[in-house]
């Protein structure tokens, strides 16, 4: 990336004490950043709020872009509505009449809070700037451009603005009635500014400077093809730049998808008060540092882990008719997912957003509810209400679990109680309903979106065991000790019986399915045929191999097949179901199916390759054949942990570090490394869970106001802290110094009537507070402030 020059730097804080108007850029000086590479200049970037957002390329233009709508998902979001495709800018010089359109830049920058791109114009001597950034509650944005005069004459120049105004519905927006209609465009004089209008609908938006335009039109002076229905409205304002001097222009883009008076209410709010809502989010930002703030000797790992919760941020999408929700990815998922939210939830309360986790309960459940009324959990819903698929089965299981960490982090008894009705419901649905031949195994679609694999899921299965007891739990806690008891002995039971039947000693994995051979021939026979499209020798001779063992089976009988090697095989170890030297074996068998960025989803498509059949194909078409993605890494990591394994869970961490700012500076993409969405949520899970509560060992328990401390530190962190994590209305700080001899924890926490349990299991010595105290498996505190000294 070419660097920004150190005159363009100075005209910037010159400007501090010029007429300018105040600079948004400078609010950035001492925030986080991290620059973007050369080679991913022309890919997407992100910059969001929670009510509108923009996904456009680092290099400052706006191509078409996404699939889910086709070219569609790119440009500026105000859900359920999108207001533009983007915009351009250009410079002509009114001496040369040479033109300048600013949709290449030469460099870009991502910070938490916006984005910006640098660029050069050599001939003329002119370098620019643009920042952007969204606030947090407005359906409007700030886009401003700097632009700096190093060469040594006056310059005059036209700045052209084109808003490529495109108001048009979101996905599914048929299903409730939103058709999209041709835009209109017209400029306000008194404004000084372009308001636009779906021809058949309320949706608006409105975009101007606090500058006076000189000249409107509806021609694009830097031409974009684009689809859709939309139109083009140009703003272009004369600008004199002495030598050495620089001018800064403000762009403010408003929307409404009820009102014209709405999008120019926010219009003037932004022209007033942005400054002091950018300096809100920066500061809100900073508290979402703060809180479950980690400290290690690896800098670039806290770097991901940091910029984990602010990308967790970036996709919070809220829509008043509906609610407020972490949604699942962008550009192409923008909305709200059931098994998504249930991953993202564990890392949203483990590094302390509550509010939000809370936010996106309420909203999964009332849609749920609303869709289905029997406990089934939908599977994906629009910003418009719409849902396209009512919920696989894994999703209400996954839902009860989500609900039980959800109260040992926040201790919110109220809603856990509220929500009860609906967990007794999930589970007559999972045990019964979806159970039809009552062998404890619900049947249908889980996380694998493979064909034919509908029968009885591996992930399913432990997912429901995780959500019995997560459920006889929740039943304690309400006061219903039977059906708690009920609930549990049925978590028992089918613990055993995954163990003893769902195993495949020869395999050494627990299988993707269980089956009769008769249903397994066909799913077998697919698979065949993807290992044979993709070129994968080794995978149609073991599934030629499976063929032919298959006709040693009996008849009729079920048997745990392992044919795809999904990453679902993993989920007993993740739910920590697995027996532990079945665990063992597993994760072992495991790392057959990965490469440095992480594990396959679907094993049989690995690939030794540096740019295979696969890659090579996905350039062409969007798939997630033959894909490394984030989940399964993520899932493994957990997994490994929790089976005491922290030094290869740390590992597969470090093989999720490979993926992070390796495309979009600051951000992780869903598929290793540079596919799919540029920003995912459940990137949080597979990195502040392992974390959080397998290495620093924290063990929520907020209803009960007690904290219980088991630490299993990566060999390679000898000291490492995690600072004010919230758990229920205490907030918990604990500093880990590791010798050869002791392990020393300093324990603080802001409520001191709060329970502090330490696991001193093995000890032969125990020092509190340097004073010597009886060694047992447990250690039980009250009190401010502990220093706790373990000799092994």
């Amino acid at each position: 990336m070419k660097p920004i020059s150190t005159s363009f730097i100075f005209l910037l804080l010159l400007s501090c004490s010029t007429p300018e108007p105040q600079q948004y850029y400078l609010f950035t000086t001492s925030q986080p950043s991290i620059a973007g590479k050369p080679q991913y200049l022309q890919s997407p970037f992100v910059t969001a709020g929670d009510r509108m957002y923009m996904v456009g390329h680092q290099d400052g233009s706006f191509p078409d872009l996404g699939w889910h709508v086709t070219g569609e998902m790119g440009g500026i979001w105000n859900h359920p509505i999108k207001l533009m495709d983007g915009f351009t800018a250009s410079l002509t010089a009114k001496l040369s009449g040479n033109v300048y359109c600013l949709n290449n830049a030469d460099g870009f920058i991502n910070y938490p809070i916006g984005n910006q791109h640098h660029f050069t114009w050599e001939e003329e001597g002119i370098e620019m700037q643009r920042f952007q950034f969204v606030p947090d509650g407005w359906e409007g944005m700030v886009v401003e451009y700097t632009l700096a005069n190093n060469s040594t004459v006056t310059k005059q120049f036209d700045f052209s603005f084109t808003g490529m105004v495109d108001l048009r519905p979101t996905w599914l927006g048929e299903r409730t009635n939103m058709i999209d209609a041709e835009d209109e465009i017209s400029f306000d004089k008194k404004l000084s500014a372009v308001v636009a209008k779906d021809k058949s609908n309320p949706w608006y938006v409105v975009f101007g400077s606090t500058l006076k335009a000189n000249d409107f039109s509806s021609n694009a002076v830097c031409e974009t093809e684009r689809k859709g229905l939309g139109a083009n409205g140009t703003l272009t304002y004369e600008l004199f730049l002495q030598p050495g001097s620089m001018k800064v222009i403000q762009v403010f883009i408003a929307g409404s998808y009820k009102s014209e008076s709405a999008a120019l209410e926010t219009f003037s709010f932004l022209k007033n008060m942005g400054t002091i809502e950018l300096d809100q989010k920066i500061d809100h930002y900073k508290k979402l540092k703060a809180t479950a703030n980690l400290i290690i000797p690896d800098k670039e790992l806290a770097q991901m882990y940091e910029w984990l919760k602010y990308n967790t941020e970036w996709l919070v999408r809220t829509v008043p008719e509906q609610g407020s929700a972490v949604s699942a990815g962008l550009p192409d998922y923008p909305w709200w997912f059931g098994a998504d939210m249930t991953y993202t939830m564990q890392g949203i309360l483990a590094t302390g957003n509550h509010t939000l986790a809370k936010n996106s309960i309420e909203l999964l459940s009332m849609i749920s509810k609303q869709t289905n009324g029997n406990g089934r959990i939908i599977h994906e819903v629009s910003t418009n209400g719409a849902v396209f698929n009512p919920g696989n089965v894994n999703e209400t299981a996954q839902y009860i679990t989500m609900l039980k960490l959800y109260a040992d982090w926040t201790g919110d008894k109220e809603l856990i109680t509220q929500l009860f009705p609906e967990v007794q419901k999930g589970i007559t649905w999972l045990t019964e309903t979806m159970d039809e031949d009552q062998n404890g195994y619900p049947n249908g679609n889980g996380m694998m979106e493979i064909h034919g694999l509908d029968t009885e899921m591996i992930d399913v299965v432990a997912y429901t065991q995780q959500a019995l007891a997560s459920a006889a739990q929740i039943a304690t806690w309400v006061g219903e000790k039977e059906l708690a008891l009920t609930y549990q002995r049925k978590a028992d039971v089918l613990k055993t019986k995954i163990n003893a039947e769902w195993w495949n000693e020869q395999e050494q994995s627990f299988g993707d399915f269980r089956s009769t051979v008769a249903e397994a021939k066909p799913i077998v026979a697919a698979a065949l045929v993807r290992a044979d499209t993709l070129g994968k020798p080794w995978a149609i001779k073991e599934l030629k191999a499976t063929e032919q063992k298959m006709k040693t089976y009996a008849a009729g009988k079920h048997f745990p097949f392992v044919v795809y090697h999904n990453w679902v095989v993993n989920t007993p170890m993740e739910t920590g179901v697995a027996d532990r030297a079945k665990a063992l074996a597993a994760l072992k068998t495991a790392t057959n199916y990965e490469n440095p960025f992480g594990v396959y989803v679907t094993g049989i498509d690995r690939s030794d390759e540096p740019d295979s059949v696969v890659l090579k194909s996905r350039k062409k078409t969007f798939s997630y054949t033959g894909a490394v993605m984030t989940l399964p890494t993520g899932v493994q990591a957990v997994a490994a942990a929790n089976y005491g394994k922290v030094n290869e869970a740390l590992g597969y961490i470090k093989k999720l570090q490979q993926s992070f700012s390796y495309a979009l500076p600051g951000s992780m993409y869903e598929v290793s490394p540079d596919f799919g969405m540029v920003v995912q949520a459940w990137n949080i899970y597979g990195v502040a869970v392992p974390v959080i509560q397998s290495f620093f060992g924290i063990e929520p328990h907020a209803i009960e106001q007690r904290i219980v401390i088991s630490p299993q530190l990566p060999d390679a962190w000898n000291e490492a802290a995690l600072e004010n994590v919230k758990v229920g209305s205490n907030s918990f700080s604990m500093k880990i110094n590791r010798t050869t001899d002791y392990d020393e924890y300093n324990l603080k926490q802001t409520d001191p009537a709060w329970t502090l349990v330490i696991n001193t299991k093995g000890a032969k010595q125990v020092l509190v507070n340097q004073k010597e105290t009886v060694v047992a498996d447990q250690l039980s505190l009250q009190g401010a402030e502990h220093v706790v000294r373990i000799y092994r």
